[in-house]
């Protein structure tokens, strides 16, 4: 009776263990990159980090998944097979110190490559973001700004509300339009010599 007795005692229930680490937790505006590691490596959804500052991302919906794995596979013959390495999220991708950022798609072309790390990759030849229904403004503003601190050379930003492929490349510290394709176009890359994608494909694919 007395182990029972002590047992209950010491059992939290599930609100009080919640509160218990919601209350452990660093504040917001307080949270540091090993924090953020940890918390990122233990929930089952995607959280970006700015200087101290946590964002819980928006679940991908069947159509958004459906873009970017027609998409890797694309890159995937044309980078990896040629030596690179293409990966999809969840893959942090770390901006610099105190801002990390969760890319739908990342590469670079070589597969050894040094900022290719295990953790997290600390740079990229190439990320490509599919703009989601909820705060689209991140991808195409916030996330443009993101990219270039980053020293990103191509940021591409593919677009399922009007169904166009925007390029960027990176010229001294700020993005600059390769191009903006739409149906009936093939995307092209500034970094990739003759890579193309066929727009209808990529908004075609179920």
């Amino acid at each position: 009776m007395m182990s029972v007795s002590r047992q209950s005692m010491i059992t939290a229930s599930q609100e009080e263990l919640e509160a218990l680490v919601l209350d452990a937790a660093p504040r917001q505006g307080q949270w540091s990159e090993e924090d953020y590691l940890w918390l990122s490596e233990r929930v089952s959804v995607l959280i970006e980090l700015t200087d101290g500052s946590i964002e819980v991302l928006p679940m991908p919906t069947d159509r958004h998944q459906s873009i970017l794995l027609s998409l890797y596979r694309l890159f995937f013959a044309a980078v990896e097979l040629a030596g690179g390495k293409v990966l999809i999220a969840p893959l942090r991708l770390r901006i610099r110190s105190g801002k990390y950022r969760e890319p739908d798609l990342l590469l670079v072309r070589s597969a050894r490559d040094m900022r290719r790390q295990d953790r997290f990759w600390i740079g990229a030849d190439l990320v490509l973001e599919v703009v989601g229904q909820d705060k689209s403004e991140r991808d195409v503003v916030e996330k443009r700004h993101d990219y270039a601190e980053g020293g990103i050379p191509e940021y591409w930003i593919v677009d399922p509300r009007d169904e166009t492929i925007t390029v960027l490349r990176l010229a001294d510290d700020a993005y600059v339009e390769h191009g903006t394709f739409g149906r009936g176009t093939q995307a092209t890359s500034a970094l990739l010599a003759g890579f193309t994608v066929s727009v209808d494909a990529v908004f075609d694919t179920e």
